[in-house]
Order: structure tokens, then sequence, then C-alpha cells
């Protein structure tokens, strides 16, 4: 009877327990279903690499060989580079590099590295000196004006390499679109103006870094090549052979061979802007200086040269980084 007692008073107290259990232990919802998002982390992401060091047999130590060292004589550096002087102008103490070549005349390039003096061999350096200060007013506003458009520059943030990325070509800006696939490919869609790069599974920003310029420059090629037959034709020239640059500020140049190199990164730019670079570096076959004749030259073909001058500075100072 006792043993009956206790188990009618133990089944309540073991029925609230089961009950307790039961609502703190749900099943798992099931996963929604639908469609699954072709592109959901970067491309380039990686399994973390474990820190952890692979296993050392207890029983067995690797022989320590001492590996021979040779050394070797340290050798400076070639000096190729053309020499950089200094010359004292007004207030300042203005660094110029000096290259000598077979021109007629003292000819001034500034760039994001400073002054650079082309002339003759003929000519002193105390008449270059004299050149310099004859023209020291242009040459002080022009490395100012490079200084500020460089740090213009610099203050952009750099562009976020992900899907949905905005990126310059043509005067106007087109879509980054990542997709992962089974091998590397570019697919432009001037409709939608979406750029699709497809990438294999782990693969780096610097690759698809690399892939757009790649799909740049053949943009560029192209384009470039058809721009130059157009104005070669317009101005009655031939140039002897083209080839693209990758020159930090300089949109082309010509040579007195008629070689004619084009900075791929106009691609940015729009066709008019383009246009007046190649219709720019065509005029120095004719005139390989940059006189009232040449510019002439350049209005023979394109007249609103000094528009578009203009608005391609402003506009290279208003791009965003891609490729720093």
């Amino acid at each position: 009877m006792d043993r009956i007692r206790n188990a009618r008073h133990f089944a309540p107290r073991l029925q609230r327990w089961l009950d307790d259990l039961a609502t703190s232990v749900k099943p798992a919802s099931p996963e929604p279903q639908g469609p699954k998002p072709v592109y959901t982390t970067p491309v380039w992401s990686v399994p973390p690499v474990s820190k952890t060091p692979p296993p050392v047999s207890p029983y067995v130590s690797p022989p320590e060989t001492a590996v021979p060292v040779k050394r070797r004589p340290l050798v400076a550096p070639p000096t190729d580079q053309p020499p950089r002087r200094q010359l004292m102008v007004g207030e300042f103490i203005l660094e110029y590099e000096l290259r000598r070549s077979t021109r007629r005349s003292i000819g001034f390039m500034i760039d994001d590295d400073g002054l650079r003096v082309t002339a003759p061999k003929r000519v002193s350096i105390a008449e270059i000196d004299e050149a310099i200060r004859t023209k020291q007013h242009w040459i002080l506003s022009k490395l100012k004006e490079r200084r500020e458009r460089r740090a213009a520059r610099l203050e952009k943030p750099p562009v976020e390499w992900i899907d949905g990325a905005q990126l310059p070509y043509l005067g106007a800006d087109i879509t980054l679109r990542l997709l992962v696939g089974g091998r590397n490919r570019a697919i432009y869609n001037p409709n939608t103006r979406e750029l699709w790069m497809t990438l294999v599974p782990g693969a780096s920003e610097e690759l698809l870094k690399n892939r757009v310029q790649t799909w740049y420059q053949q943009q560029a090629k192209v384009l470039f090549e058809e721009r130059l037959d157009v104005y070669a034709g317009r101005l009655g020239v031939q140039y002897h052979s083209f080839g693209l640059s990758s020159a930090g500020t300089r949109w082309g140049s010509c040579t007195v061979d008629r070689k004619i190199r084009l900075n791929w990164k106009l691609i940015y730019f729009s066709l008019p802007l383009i246009d007046y670079v190649v219709a720019h570096e065509l005029s120095h076959i004719l005139e390989m200086n940059h006189s009232q004749q040449f510019w002439d030259t350049v209005g023979l073909i394109y007249p609103e040269y000094e528009e578009a001058k203009n608005l391609l500075r402003k506009r290279s100072q208003e791009l965003p980084v891609l490729f720093p």
C-alpha cells in the first residue's frame, strides 16, 4: 500500500517535468525556400588559414644542416636617370630634371614629378637657367596648379571593389557586377551599362582589379585606333605606330618618328575629350612644339580645342581613384 501511495504522489510531478521539457526543446523551423543570390560574399574571400602548426612527431627530430650563404659584393644601382639641377628663382629654390636632345629649342614639361627641361646639346647651362628665369611666372604657377590637382586627387576615397561599384567609362558611370564561375571573363552590356566580371572561386581583389584594367585597355586600344585613323585622314598625315601608355598625368605623346602613345585612362572620358588628345598628338607630326602655329594646326581638325583642354583638366580632378 505504501508503494501505491508513493507512485500516486510522484506521478503528477513526473508529468509536470515532462511538460516543461517539451516546451523548452522546440523543433527546428524549416529553412525558407526560394532563389539564393548568386553573389553573397566578396569573390576574393578565402577560408582563414589555421595558425596552428602541424603536429611534430616526438620520436624523430629533423637533422639541423647549416646552409652555406654565398655573399655577393654590393653593387651600386645604375645611375641612368637624367641629372637634377637646382636654380634660385626669386625666393624659391627650383629643382628641375635636365634632358639633352636633338630638338632646336628649349622645352618645358611639368608633371607630378616637377619640372623637366629638354634642351639641345649645344645650349649651355647658363642659357638654360636664363630661359627658366624668363618663364618663371608660368613655371611656378603650373607647379602650384599641379600640386593642388595631385592633392585633390589623393584626397578622393578609393573605389570599393564590390558588386554594384560605379566605374567611369566614356564620360559616364557603369556598374560593376561580380559573379563566381568556372573561369575568368568580362562581358559589357551597353544597354544596361553593366560590366559583368566572372571570376573563379577564391579570386583575390588584386585579380579583380587586374581584370577590370585589362578590359579598360582592350576597349581603349580599339577605340583609339579608330579615332586616330579618322583624324589622321582629316589632317592628311600618317602615323608610324600607336601604343598605350600608363603615364601618371600625361595623356599622350608623339615622337619625331611619328610614334604615338595615348594614355589608356582616357577611356574614362567622353569621346570629344578623347578626340581632342588624338588631334593634339597627330598635329605634332607637323609641328613638334606648342607654338601658335601648332595650335592653329590643331584647330584645323578640332576647332574647340581650348574648351576641351580646360574640360579635360577639370574632369581629371573629379575622377575617383581606381588604380593608385
